[in-house]
């Protein structure tokens, strides 16, 4: 059974930093195309990072290029979402994606998605 556990969520200002991290079970993401997505109040769950099997470097949502990098702890089954420079727009529950693609410019997730966690960016 796959499971996602996301944490890492909180409080921040704008500017500030959070590392989001999830835990895997069920699968091994060293070979996975894990990822992110977030879902802000009132708007559609969006892709924000993932890994792509074939291709060498991960896709990023263009507002958050250059200000979020998501990495993966192969030993400790673990994806993680290292978030700089937080602005307010960035307020949303952010999910871990276990098979993640990105085409005709948008992003899907073909497995399960974890129970979220909370990010607030306060101006």
């Amino acid at each position: 059974e796959v499971q996602l556990q996301a944490s890492g969520g909180g409080l921040v200002q704008a500017g500030g930093s959070l590392r989001l991290s999830c835990a895997a079970s069920g699968f091994s993401v060293s070979n996975s195309a894990v990822g992110w997505f977030r879902q802000a109040p009132g708007k559609e769950r969006e892709g924000v990072a993932c890994f792509n099997i074939t291709r060498g470097s991960p896709y990023y949502l263009d507002s958050v290029k250059g200000r979020f990098t998501i990495s993966r702890d192969n030993a400790k089954n673990t994806v993680y979402l290292q978030m700089n420079s937080l602005k307010p727009e960035d307020t949303a529950v952010y999910y871990c994606a276990e098979e993640c693609a990105y085409y005709d410019d948008d992003y899907y997730n073909f497995g399960s998605y974890g129970q979220g966690t909370l990010v607030t960016v306060s101006s």
